[in-house]
């Protein structure tokens, strides 16, 4: 029994290694080789039976199509862009002069009218040189008095008389700066807005230039947005535009342009317009995305078809028109020029006549001559 089962693996493996010799594999490879010929031939029989009929059918088949009968309609040709939105008045606001913040009077969030006290620095030293130049000043003032009186009874020298002019004008100078440079450290609110942010605390120092606070008003924004330069002979002034805001549902505005820009920037070779918006309802806020749909051309009157149903092939474009011929209704392929496409419409200039009827839906289904039934 152990012979035998020796024999027989001996014979499998024998076997398998002869399946896979170059003979075996030379052979697979001519059956193989056979199968594809074979059928590369059925394939250009069948190539060649197409091209000599393009237009055969069943017997009796009715290709089912959708038409459009061509009457001269309105239409609209729209560019879409993405706005940029910015407040009017959106201010980071800082102080005129050098210190460290006293008091802040106001929070984030909180409403300020304008000229409403924001903050204030430190003004001790300013306050104690007020003070000094006042009591300077009164001084000053007495002896003018003294010096007018005298001079106007002929008493003494002019030189007298200017000197102590010119120290009372010195002194009421002084007290003129020293009290600006005391406001100048009250920080006022420029416009009626919102407190945005504050950046600094009390005690800390600020200077000129520093952003301590940002103030923002939503009532009035500004709309931007950059139009390719091809578009600049027909964007003008006072044209509307249609503004979507994706985030804010049912919110469509339409507003006319404001301003058109006079430069093209020379990177993105585009050129700006501006467009201003209402805020009453405060839904709208400052970088919120937005789109813009501005018209750059329409007609009362053209032939307008689905987009899809427009081919192209080596001549051009072309569609397919519902053509009445002996009694049958057949599929006859047309060369057109086409114009503008919005969405998915597109103007067709030349190649259809009014009362045509273009095949609309079924049109892949159709070559030039087949027998078609309109649904």
């Amino acid at each position: 029994m152990k012979t035998l089962l020796i024999v027989t693996s001996m014979f499998v493996l024998a076997s398998a290694c002869n399946m896979n010799s170059p003979e075996m594999l030379e052979q697979q490879l001519r059956k193989k080789k056979d199968q594809v010929r074979e059928l590369n031939d059925q394939i250009a029989s069948l190539e060649e039976q197409l091209a000599q009929n393009p237009g055969e059918e069943v017997a009796g088949y009715l290709v089912p199509v959708s038409v459009k009968t061509m009457d001269p309609q309105p239409f609209e040709h729209y560019i879409e862009i993405t706005g940029k939105l910015e407040a009017e008045e959106d201010a980071f606001i800082s102080p005129e002069m050098n210190g460290q913040i006293d008091r802040i009077y106001v929070r984030e969030g909180q409403y300020a009218n304008k000229g409403q006290l924001l903050l204030s620095l430190n003004t001790s030293i300013t306050e104690s040189s007020i003070q000094e130049v006042k009591t300077g000043l009164e001084l000053a003032n007495k002896l003018f008095e003294k010096q007018q009186e005298l001079w106007d009874q002929k008493i003494g020298s002019e030189m007298q008389y200017l000197e102590a002019k010119n120290a009372k004008e010195q002194a009421e100078a002084r007290l003129a700066t020293l009290e600006a440079q005391l406001d100048m450290a009250r920080v006022k609110a420029p416009f009626s807005g919102v407190v945005e942010t504050i950046m600094l605390k009390e005690g800390e120092l600020a200077a000129p230039g520093m952003q301590i606070i940002q103030m923002v008003s939503l009532n009035n924004l500004k709309l931007y947005g950059n139009i390719s330069e091809r578009y600049m002979s027909s964007i003008n002034k006072g044209d509307k535009v249609m503004v979507t805001f994706p985030d804010v549902e049912g919110l469509n505005v339409e507003v006319p342009i404001h301003r058109v820009g006079n430069v093209i920037d020379n990177a993105s070779r585009t050129f700006r317009i501006e467009m201003k918006i209402n805020n009453r309802q405060k839904k709208l806020k400052p970088n919120m995305y937005s789109t813009i749909q501005v018209n750059d051309f329409k007609t009362a009157s053209t032939f307008i078809v689905p987009s899809v149903a427009i081919k192209q092939d080596i001549k051009g474009n072309y569609l397919y028109v519902a053509s009445q011929e002996e009694g049958e209704l057949k599929a006859r392929k047309r060369y057109i020029e086409t114009g503008l496409s919005y969405k998915d419409q597109t103007m067709i200039s030349e190649g259809v006549s009014q009362g045509e009827e273009v095949i609309v839906k079924g049109f892949a289904q159709v070559s030039d001559g087949v027998n078609i039934s309109v649904k």
